[in-house]
């Protein structure tokens, strides 16, 4: 047990990277389904938070200790789903070179990265949208996509940190009775 949080949810923290890692590599790079991964970022959170304290063993433990256990872990996991989307974008982003499929219309003629997404856009009719919201080029164009891009990852770690707080919630009122026996806050042995 550390001052700060117990063992047990350090290594939740490090389950927590792993699941983050795992639905960005099954939701945004195997099956691109972006909208996926935003969801089960609060579910995420949940059992990570509630992983925490039960890998803990807090049982009746007090609150501060299982609110702390669940924010620890959740924000380790909410970090690095924010961060695992933000590199995904980046990296598609930055290599897009303008292939398209001969049925959708052919290659783009296009710059690699930003011009190419840019036009992307365009060709898949976005341009009067863009043009009411004064998008009218590649760096206004560039300028908007990564402020959408930031807000997506805030969310992402905003549901991950929140439902982790959630899971802890949940543990701490489904377990307020100590276990005959057991001592809050001391991990099984190996």
């Amino acid at each position: 047990m550390s001052r700060f949080v117990d063992n047990g949810a350090v290594t939740a923290a490090w389950v927590g990277l792993g699941m983050a890692v795992t639905i960005a590599v099954s939701f945004l790079l195997v099956i691109p389904i972006e909208p996926v991964y935003w969801y089960l970022a609060l579910p995420a959170g949940l059992l990570i938070g509630y992983y925490a304290n039960a890998r803990s063993l807090r049982a009746g433990g007090p609150w501060s200790r299982i609110l702390a256990n669940a924010l620890f872990a959740g924000l380790v996991t909410g970090i690095t789903y924010a961060v695992l989307l933000l590199a995904v974008k980046a990296l598609f982003f930055n290599v897009d070179g303008g292939y398209r499929d001969a049925s959708a219309g052919g290659p783009l003629t296009c710059t690699t990265g930003a011009d190419c997404v840019y036009k992307r856009y365009l060709a898949a009719g976005q341009g009067p949208v863009f043009e009411a919201n004064g998008i009218t080029d590649v760096e206004t164009f560039t300028s908007f996509y990564w402020s959408q891009q930031l807000s997506n990852a805030g969310l992402t770690f905003l549901l991950s940190v929140g439902g982790a707080l959630g899971g802890g919630v949940m543990f701490g009122v489904a377990n307020r009775r100590k276990p005959e026996g057991a001592q809050a806050g001391t991990t099984p042995a190996a």
